[in-house]
């Protein structure tokens, strides 16, 4: 559109010589130089237009010519920001990245230096006609929601993003996975069917209810501050070796979405194959990723991102926190009974306390990845089945909700339904008295959950209790039972 010559500018010298009197005159011939003639603009380029996740090209080879024959050099400046475009030869071209406009200035320079330049814009917008049909405002990819810029404490020290850090785009497209029921074989049931966000992303039942009255063989874990730990693993028994391995597993089970490939129900490619016939996916994942492909890892990812981005750290305890250097001291806005509580909660056994923080360390109160079975080892809604696997737990943030509930009930088999139900469990764990062998349970059970030689007896008195329970309370956060981005967008 706009264009600028530059470099030499190349002049003739003519020399002359008058004679005078009544004498002839004579003419010194002009020696002449070569003049170089300046490239010029052939042919403007019109401004242009493209779409995220869609290949863009043009070709300037057309655009510039040169009046000698010259063979011209051309160069882009693509003001600051290229939205994955790139230059190779006369050939613009690449897969926009972002919405906006990119400003090119084109320059052809020939071998002497001289140079011209054309400027043109092209429009990179985003397509996203079926996510505004189907999501309303819910969804906007031209303003997307902070997932990533979530203020996380000074003190909160274990990030463990797994090599897949959140990003505003990939949470997105998380969310939208998270809450829809079409991930499942009957179109009823969704990853938030069993991770409530009422509930501190946890549910309500002893067990959780999938496709077809399929029920899950353990309670639903809270998925609070899931990317603050260094445990790696993840389900209580820690079957999955990552963040983004666990993601697409209840997909895939049989009692809870199930895509199983198992007796007549459809597989995950089934799955893939429908979800690519879905506009709205088209449109996501190609704005995601770049292109419309649909993978396990690229799900995988995503919903990794979105629960990555359920974090807490808005409680009372937080306030407390912020205004001290370590955990040991008096919280200032803790009442007595809570500042004894937390003392409780750090302090080890042989020094008057009940030992929790060494398994479930503060500030982020993720459990030591070198924890074994708790003592809790029955298989949840059985009084005969045992199972001594399970040796994960989430996060101890929001174990009650804001008004003092419990969210959902507690351990791995639901069996605990109250705060005090798991203070008096660790307080006095008892043996089996059946199955399984005394044996096999002192032998996987947690040895800091071990005193000579028997299960822990901590022998706290009901003060001692009800403080400790006091300080638990002060854990639970605010803006997650609310927070909209992390709400269902259908």
């Amino acid at each position: 559109m706009n264009y600028r010559t530059g470099g030499l500018l190349a002049a003739a010298l003519l020399v002359t010589a008058c004679g005078g009197g009544g004498g002839g005159n004579t003419t010194t011939p002009a020696s002449g130089t070569t003049t170089n003639s300046t490239p010029v603009v052939s042919s403007t380029v019109a401004d242009q237009s493209g779409n995220v996740g869609y290949e863009f090209s043009i070709d300037l080879a057309g655009t510039f010519s040169d009046p000698d024959n010259d063979t011209l050099t051309i160069t882009t400046d693509f003001g600051g920001n290229a939205r994955g475009l790139s230059l190779s030869g006369t050939v613009i071209s690449g897969v926009p990245d972002s919405s906006g406009d990119v400003t090119i200035t084109a320059t052809a320079t020939d071998p002497d230096g001289a140079s011209i330049s054309d400027t043109f814009t092209v429009s990179v917008t985003i397509d996203q006609s079926a996510i505004a049909t189907v999501f309303g405002g819910s969804i906007d990819l031209e303003n997307l929601d902070d997932f990533s810029g979530q203020p996380v404490p000074n003190y909160i020290t274990k990030v463990n993003d797994g090599g897949n850090p959140i990003t505003n785009a990939g949470a997105t497209l998380g969310r939208v996975l998270f809450y829809d029921t079409s991930l499942s074989t009957t179109g009823t049931v969704s990853c938030a069917s069993c991770h409530v966000q009422s509930l501190g992303f946890s549910d309500a039942g002893v067990v959780s209810t999938g496709v077809e009255g399929g029920q899950t063989g353990r309670h639903s874990m809270r998925l609070i501050n899931t990317m603050f730990a260094d445990e790696t693993d993840f389900f209580w028994d820690e079957r999955a070796p990552s963040h983004e391995a666990q993601e697409s597993q209840p997909i895939q089970d049989h009692n809870e979405m199930g895509f199983s490939g198992q007796n007549g129900r459809p597989d995950l490619d089934t799955l893939i194959a429908q979800m690519e016939a879905t506009e709205y996916y088209e449109e996501l994942f190609r704005f995601v990723f770049l292109d419309p492909e649909i993978t396990e890892q690229r799900i995988q990812l995503a919903l990794a991102q979105f629960t990555k981005s359920i974090q807490s750290f808005d409680s009372r305890y937080d306030t407390g926190r912020a205004q001290v250097n370590n955990d040991d001291v008096d919280f200032p806005n803790f009442t007595a009974d809570e500042n004894a509580g937390k003392t409780l909660f750090m302090d080890n056994p042989n020094q008057g306390g009940a030992g929790c923080d060494r398994c479930h360390r503060t500030p982020e109160f993720d459990i030591a990845p070198n924890s074994n079975q708790n003592g809790i080892f029955r298989v949840a809604g059985s009084t005969t089945e045992f199972d001594l696997t399970n040796e994960r737990s989430p996060s101890l943030r929001d174990l009650v909700g804001p008004g003092g509930s419990s969210n959902g009930p507690f351990m791995h088999d639901g069996s605990l339904a109250t705060l005090r139900d798991v203070i008096d469990h660790y307080d006095d764990i008892q043996e089996p008295t059946s199955e399984p062998p005394l044996s096999d349970f002192l032998n996987t059970l947690d040895n800091r959950l071990i005193q000579n030689g028997n299960p822990q007896n901590l022998n706290l008195t009901e003060n001692e209790k009800d403080q400790l329970e006091a300080f638990l309370l002060t854990l639970t956060g605010v803006s997650i039972y609310t927070d909209e981005k992390l709400s269902d967008p259908f």
